[in-house]
């Protein structure tokens, strides 16, 4: 009976057992019916979305297509004898990437970067704290550079990092599943274990390629050469001018999936073809000009001028120097003052002062209003117009006059001119005309038609003052006539550039050779540029000096431009130089550096020219064999 009883309960509970197995196994398949339907109607709806005008191939040909840019290198500047005023160097870059260096790496990181430790751990701190993954933390590079080289090899070290892992405890698939269905939210159970492995830097670590323009010259030649700007475009001077040679052109190419190529897996189609910048080769002599910039620079700091700049000139117009002083570093992007890349020996215009006065005598005796012999004598007793005797001097050569720079002498002389064929033969000699060296900065001054001229102007423009200015330049082309028998060429800063004009004749051979001779003695012990003569040479030339206009009057307190424009030697010259300093305040006399004086053409500008020609002719053989 008993037995009969447990039968039939052990019968009852299995068919339960069995009933409630079937139930739960159809739930179960029930559950992943529902989760393969929604995968699939997500599958379809990703793969329908935005399709309706693209298709598959379409999107596979996008994807595996990329579009580079090769960036142009830009041109070098050249001197005439090929050396490197200015270049692109290929630098190094080092970036970081904060959130990924863990901090095992940073002693070694830092050991490479030649770093305090310290300070590069709290660099990436203030990085990770306000999440930024880009730290820049070391620039302009050399590819020699030790730093690179331990980069690299931090790059394949491994290192063994630990880092902290939560661990989420598996949960079963039903509940997994229901979950899913949103029945339930079940989570694992969560827990904190350590892992340690060897790692790379990797990523966190780039090294990034960049180009920087470099100045070897430094200073000497800013104002000249101009600098780039941070998107590496010419920002003044010849980069500037130039900006279309040296920049060249960037290319493009795109990499498409190569269907019908079993060889290679990208195709490159050039859309933008690469042009390099070409190099420009200027007529610059570097130790020409380093000499006479550190003449103009010792100048200005000595005299206390406000600013200087001179240019020298071949007899072939050919532009061996210009320099400026004050001029900053292009090299040092931390400096940047407009006023010390102002090329003033192009963009400022002024009175030239005594310096024109050597074309008034040789306007005169081309004309045959003159002999400039030593037994013609010119009257100086007599006032002309607003001009003064100084009781100095009765009568005067024409050599004494230029040697003196006497006012009232040149006014004598000038009054056997015409207005016409004085301003024939300055505007013959290029006043007032474009030099077309850098056109962007060049000011070409003025020379006002001889109608408008009063009796005063035709007079104070025989010793440059009055209906003209002039840019240094300018006037230094002028003196080439004294290199070309009385032809003033056209000046030259670009090598091999098409389109120079010829040779313009504005004086006699005779008349010029003969006033170059009297220039002769202005550089001499009796002559106003005394402190321009050089043992063993024979100089000529002209000084000058000029009140400034302030407030639209020319002031007497002591602002004064001062003026040097001479040339060596004085038969055949080779070399031509003007020299310009503005308001020097601080000259002495020349036999007593104690005793101070006013600033003349003579006792500043004067010394820039002796200065560098010095250094020029001492290096010069060809000079020292002629005067063998």
């Amino acid at each position: 009976m008993k037995n009969r009883l447990f039968n039939q309960l052990k019968k009852k509970f299995t068919i339960a057992k069995v009933q409630g197995y079937w139930r739960r196994q159809g739930f179960v398949k029930f559950v992943f019916v529902a989760i393969f339907s929604i995968f699939a109607y997500q599958a379809v709806s990703i793969s329908t979305v935005n399709q309706q005008t693209q298709s598959i191939q379409d999107r596979a040909h996008k994807q595996a297509s990329n579009t580079q840019t090769h960036v142009a290198r830009r041109g070098d500047i050249l001197d005439r004898n090929g050396n490197i005023l200015a270049s692109s160097r290929l630098l190094k870059r080092v970036i970081l990437d904060p959130s990924n260096i863990h901090v095992d790496f940073i002693p070694k990181l830092a050991q490479a970067l030649d770093m305090d430790e310290q300070v590069l751990s709290e660099l990436l701190s203030k990085k990770r704290k306000i999440g930024s993954r880009y730290l820049p933390i070391k620039k302009n590079l050399t590819l020699t550079s030790p730093i690179l080289s331990k980069l690299k090899a931090l790059k394949k070290l491994r290192v063994k990092i630990c880092r902290d892992k939560e661990i989420t405890s598996k949960i079963s698939l039903v509940d997994r599943a229901l979950n899913m269905i949103k029945y339930q939210a079940v989570v694992g159970q969560k827990t904190m274990i350590k892992k340690c492995r060897k790692e790379r830097i990797g990523q966190a670590l780039t090294l990034r390629q960049d180009t920087q323009r470099y100045y070897p010259k430094s200073a000497s030649m800013a104002p000249l050469l101009g600098r780039v700007n941070a998107k590496n475009k010419g920002g003044s001077g010849i980069e500037s001018e130039f900006e279309n040679v040296l920049a060249g052109k960037n290319g493009k190419a795109t990499l498409n999936f190569g269907e019908h190529n079993n060889k290679t897996y990208f195709n490159p189609k050039i859309e933008e073809k690469l042009r390099h910048g070409s190099a420009i080769e200027l007529t610059i002599d570097t130790d020409i000009q380093y000499h006479a910039y550190a003449a103009i620079k010792k100048s200005v700091l000595k005299h206390e001028a406000d600013s200087g700049s001179a240019i020298v000139l071949a007899p072939n117009g050919e532009v061996l120097a210009m320099v400026n002083y004050p001029a900053d570093d292009p090299n040092d992007r931390s400096l940047y003052n407009p006023s010390h890349y102002r090329n003033r020996v192009l963009s400022d215009r002024v009175e030239p002062g005594s310096t024109m006065k050597p074309f008034t005598m040789l306007l005169a005796l081309d004309q045959g209003k003159i002999s400039a012999q030593e037994d013609e004598l010119i009257d100086v007793t007599k006032r002309i117009g607003h001009i003064r005797p100084d009781r100095k001097y009765k009568q005067m050569t024409v050599k004494k006059i230029l040697q003196k720079s006497h006012n009232l002498g040149t006014v004598n002389v000038s009054e056997r001119l015409s207005k016409e064929s004085m301003y024939d033969t300055w505007y013959k000699l290029g006043f007032s005309q474009p030099l077309g060296l850098i056109p962007s900065l060049e000011n070409s001054g003025s020379l006002k038609h001889y109608s408008s001229w009063s009796l005063a102007d035709k007079r104070t423009l025989a010793f440059g003052h009055g209906p003209m200015e002039t840019n240094l330049a300018q006037l230094a082309r002028a003196y080439l006539v004294f290199a070309n028998e009385g032809a003033v060429p056209s000046l030259k800063l670009v090598k091999n550039m098409a389109g120079y004009q010829q040779n313009t004749q504005v004086f006699g051979k005779a008349a010029t050779a003969k006033i170059a001779t009297l220039l002769d003695a202005v550089a001499s012990w009796k002559g106003s540029g005394y402190r321009a003569r050089i043992k063993g040479y024979n100089v000529a030339g002209k000084t000058g000096t000029a009140e400034m206009v302030v407030n639209g009057k020319y002031n007497k307190d002591g602002a004064k431009r001062t003026f040097f424009t001479g040339f060596v030697p004085v038969k055949k010259p080779k070399y031509i130089m003007a020299v310009r300093l503005d308001y020097p305040k601080k000259c002495h006399v020349y036999t007593r550096p104690d005793l101070k004086r006013s600033c003349e053409g003579s006792n500043s500008a004067a010394i820039v020219f002796n200065e560098t020609m010095k250094h020029v002719l001492t290096n010069d053989d060809s000079i020292k064999l002629s005067l063998k």
